[in-house]
């Protein structure tokens, strides 16, 4: 029987790949959009109160992007670490057999991370890492102001793809919108053409993903659930929208949503939570 409390690094990290290509492509976005600015056709004409507001937009949205990636990385959501040891005593404690340990409620041990990770949500593919207890809200942050990125991005490569798609006809412009592949491999369009379609292609989509999970996930904040918890219609820690958003962001729930860096203390430890039935008992 092993220790009662989280696994060490023995495990070893998880993998490092979705990262890197996710990096890839950011790093490809921004190569095409400095092409586009510079040699290109260049950004949309603006007057200069309007060219100031835009690049004060995108640095505030690069910082909180950046700021709220290296927060969601930097977290540990997993109970590597976690002093669990005399504590698996109340309702709802589990033993997982490959970490070895009691884990408390809400808690998941996931295959890919090789860990049980504290009020478990999902697995993000595209950074390589579950999201829990200590990084729910940078991954609830980068949702939002990714949608902004994405979106400014697309704005900015507009024009270049306009001039581009009216100087083909109807049927090519839209197979270049949707087979930009296709057309690069049958060598109907050029490398620098297919590069600008599929990375305007990317945002607009990567966009679209951003704001339908931003409204998924808000959904489940105002409910108090996991995406574990919504799949099977569990609701035992609705709390109210209040307290349910202070639960999951901090005092400064309506101000984390500006700033990445801003100390908003979550109110529990990841291991024990209030439930609809704790509070039940309260008021009466």
């Amino acid at each position: 029987m092993g220790q009662p409390w989280a696994v060490g690094s023995a495990d070893g990290p998880p993998a490092r790949l979705p990262l890197v290509l996710t990096a890839l492509w950011a790093a490809a976005v921004g190569l095409e959009l400095a092409y586009v600015l510079v040699l290109g056709p260049g950004p949309p004409p603006l007057g200069p109160l309007a060219r100031a507001f835009q690049l004060a937009l995108a640095a505030f949205q690069l910082l909180n992007l950046l700021g709220n990636v290296g927060l969601f990385l930097r977290s540990d959501p997993s109970i590597r670490g976690v002093m669990l040891a005399g504590r698996g005593l109340g309702q709802g404690w589990a033993y997982c057999y490959q970490c070895q340990s009691q884990v408390p409620p809400r808690s998941g041990h996931c295959s890919a991370c090789r860990i049980c990770v504290l009020r478990r949500d999902h697995h993000c593919r595209l950074l390589g890492r579950c999201v829990g207890f200590h990084n729910y809200r940078p991954f609830l942050c980068l949702l939002l102001h990714g949608a902004g990125v994405l979106l400014h991005v697309s704005v900015l490569l507009g024009p270049a793809l306009a001039a581009l798609l009216r100087a083909h006809t109807p049927l090519h412009t839209a197979a270049l919108l949707l087979l930009p592949w296709l057309m690069l491999l049958t060598g109907r369009v050029s490398l620098a053409q297919f590069t600008l379609a599929f990375v305007t292609d990317t945002c607009v989509a990567g966009a679209l993903l951003c704001v339908a999970g931003l409204l998924f996930h808000g959904m489940l904040l105002l409910r108090g659930q996991t995406t574990w918890e919504w799949a099977r219609g569990q609701h035992s820690y609705d709390l109210g929208p209040c307290h349910n958003l202070q639960a999951a962001l901090g005092p400064r729930w309506i101000l984390v949503w500006l700033w990445p860096f801003l100390a908003s203390p979550l109110p529990g430890d990841g291991i024990t939570f209030q439930t609809t039935a704790d509070v039940g008992l309260m008021a009466s």
